[in-house]
């Protein structure tokens, strides 16, 4: 997995809309980029629904908030109009911004073992360089706890 002070892996993904999205596109800003498993499961709602909520703090603060996983854009759009998420969700089924990031790795899950996002965010600075990793995430708390780490609460 990537840490804090590396330059973010550059990358150009579809989003919900099949628009092409690219990291460099956000320079400037910070970027909240979230990984996450699946669409339309219960963790990966809430989270993405608690991202929704927050949306307005974190427009607030000049942070954009984008997600990712391996899910199709066809099935991003469905969640997207589905929660009524008003950020970028971004599809990688080629796994390469995924194996990039150090976020494609082995679970283990009833005994199990799979290959699989273990999920994480990633707070890329102004300049395009990892600020913080918080890796294994609550989906219910990650969204305030970024609200908090950048309003330095």
């Amino acid at each position: 997995m990537l840490e804090a002070g590396t330059k973010a892996p550059a990358f150009t993904l579809p989003d919900q809309d099949g628009a092409p999205v690219s990291l460099s596109d956000f320079l400037g800003k910070k970027v909240v980029l979230y990984f996450y498993p699946k669409d339309n499961t219960p963790g990966c709602t809430r989270q993405a629904c608690a991202f929704a909520g927050s949306y307005a703090a974190f427009r607030d603060l000049d942070a954009v908030v984008i997600g990712v996983s391996k899910d199709s854009a066809a099935s991003h759009r469905r969640f997207a109009e589905k929660y009524g998420l008003p950020f970028r969700i971004l599809s990688d089924p080629e796994l390469g911004v995924l194996q990039a990031y150090g976020v494609w790795q082995e679970k283990k899950l009833y005994g199990k073992v799979s290959m699989g996002v273990v999920r994480t965010t990633f707070i890329i600075d102004e300049e395009g360089v990892i600020e913080k990793v918080m890796p294994k995430v609550k989906p219910d708390t990650n969204a305030a706890d970024i609200l908090a780490y950048l309003r330095k609460d």
